[in-house]
This record gives C-alpha cells, sequence and structure tokens, in this order.
C-alpha cells in the first residue's frame, strides 16, 4: 500500500515503515503529525483511488525523528570574457520522518 501525499507544498510517495526527508516542520522531535491531503491512494489489492483533488476521509500519521540540514548545494555564476564569476552555496533545512500508518 503507498499514497502520494502533498506535505509543504511538494509530493511524496509514502510507504509505511519507510523514512522521508521533507523540508523543515513547526513540530517537536518524537512527535506524530497528520497529513490529510493525500492525492492518491492505493490499497493492497492494487484498488487506486484519485483524489479531486484530495481523497476523503484518508490521512497519512508519521513521527518526527529528527531536524537536520542537508548537502551542502553550490551555485556558481560566471559570465565569459567580463571577469565575472561569483560562487555561493546554501544547506536545506529537512525533517526526517517515518510514515506509520496510512487511514483511508
Amino acid at each position: 500500500m503507498f499514497a502520494i501525499v502533498e506535505i509543504a507544498g511538494k509530493q511524496f510517495k509514502v510507504e509505511k515503515g519507510k523514512y522521508v526527508y521533507v523540508n523543515r516542520l513547526d513540530a517537536k522531535e518524537d512527535s506524530v503529525v497528520e497529513f490529510d491531503k493525500v492525492l492518491l491512494l492505493n490499497t493492497d489489492d492494487n484498488k487506486v483511488s484519485v483524489g479531486t483533488p484530495v481523497v476523503e476521509g484518508a490521512k497519512v500519521e508519521a513521527k518526527v525523528l529528527q531536524h537536520l540540514k542537508g548537502n551542502k548545494v553550490l551555485v556558481f555564476k560566471k559570465k565569459r570574457r567580463k571577469g565575472y564569476q561569483t560562487l555561493n552555496g546554501h544547506r536545506d533545512f529537512l525533517t526526517k520522518i517515518e510514515i506509520e500508518n496510512i487511514v483511508f
């Protein structure tokens, strides 16, 4: 069984027991969060429910494991023959969650 869920503006394919890295959530570590924007739901007997825009009554329960920073992303800009080049970088703030249950 899996579901397509919208979390913090992005869509993720989630399954029970899997870990997902999402944008930083406003939740404490070891707390349980629920996501009710389930866009697609595939059950164990391969029955697919597609939402318009969301599947009614479906939700995903997840446990917040830790808050962390992602890998460094380097942004290099250059204009040829002008002597202009700059190097910037950033690290995204992420939250690691574990999918505990998919309710439908």
